[in-house]
């Protein structure tokens, strides 16, 4: 058996709300690094008959289609224990740090919305863990895209960050295989392993458009990380990781849509991407005037 932790993001493209990452930890058998087989009896993918009361557990994009995809992505996630109280405490072990103070410095933040947003079935045996959370405001964003001319570093914070909290957070020892979806087209990712694990040497097995794969030694744990495009769709722990980013950027932008309603109303919600991101941004903007919004605070500069 061996540690399999998938990292993935969600809300890089959009040009208003959070970036959010997240790291999520499966145990599995060697000879099953993906897991659907060893897991079958507790989750399942897309489709399939709706008496069947699995979580769904897929990619984020395959799962959150339709009227009810925000309920399904909500249901799957009790593959990680589920989600449950407010906000804040359902964030509060596994944010990384600074990131709840960085999120009550938004005006439209609310920490005591109450979770699950839906009425669940019963609850399901928890197939993994969610380890680490990255929640990165716009301001934030800008600050750290200002600093180094790159939107792409945004990324790289949260999954050195991530790394970090999934070595600390699983038992010393144990065999670790971390499988991450490919970040914004990177395809060296020996600094920000460096950066996650400073004492530790870097050995790049293989670094090419399709797979990117590194040993990382002298630590406590055999650790390998595979960086790969579309690993979402491929493995448990990726999928869920997909599930909780997407999830945690949902439940942030209907509080960012809710705060913006309450002071325009009659807005259309947005999902903060192009084009739809700046016809929300024109609307709200005499409203960000009256209340000392300066553009920083809510556009991204990239």
């Amino acid at each position: 058996m061996r540690w399999v932790v998938g990292i993935d993001e969600a809300g890089y493209g959009p040009n208003l709300g959070p970036l959010s990452q997240t790291a999520v930890a499966v145990e599995l058998p060697d000879d099953d690094p993906a897991g659907w087989d060893a897991l079958r009896d507790h989750i399942r993918r897309v489709g399939g008959s709706r008496k069947d009361l699995r979580p769904r557990v897929d990619d984020s994009k395959r799962l959150n289609q339709g009227p009810n995809g925000f309920r399904k992505l909500e249901h799957g996630l009790a593959a990680v224990g589920g989600v449950g109280g407010t906000v804040g405490e359902f964030l509060d072990p596994v944010a990384l740090a600074g990131v709840l103070d960085d999120l009550r410095g938004e005006a439209w933040f609310d920490p005591g919305e109450q979770l699950p947003l839906f009425e669940l079935p019963p609850a399901s045996v928890p197939v993994g863990r969610l380890l680490g959370v990255q929640l990165l405001p716009t301001p934030l964003f800008n600050r750290i895209v200002a600093g180094s001319n790159s939107k792409g570093t945004a990324l790289a914070v949260g999954l050195s960050a991530l790394l970090t909290a999934a070595h600390d957070k699983l038992p010393a020892g144990e065999p670790t295989t971390v499988l991450c979806d490919k970040q914004g087209g990177r395809t060296f990712y020996g600094p920000v392993l460096q950066a996650a694990f400073p004492d530790a040497w870097i050995v790049t097995e293989l670094e090419t458009a399709g797979e990117s794969r590194y040993r990382v030694e002298r630590l406590d744990r055999e650790l390998l990380v595979v960086v790969k495009p579309r690993a979402d769709a491929e493995g448990v722990s990726v999928a869920l990781a997909s599930m909780a980013a997407k999830y945690l950027r949902e439940v942030c932008m209907g509080q960012f849509n809710r705060f913006w309603a309450g002071h325009v109303p009659g807005i259309k919600p947005t999902a903060g991407y192009p084009v739809d991101a700046v016809r929300f941004y024109q609307q709200i903007r005499p409203a960000m005037e009256r209340l000392g919004f300066n553009e920083a605070q809510v556009w991204r500069s990239r």
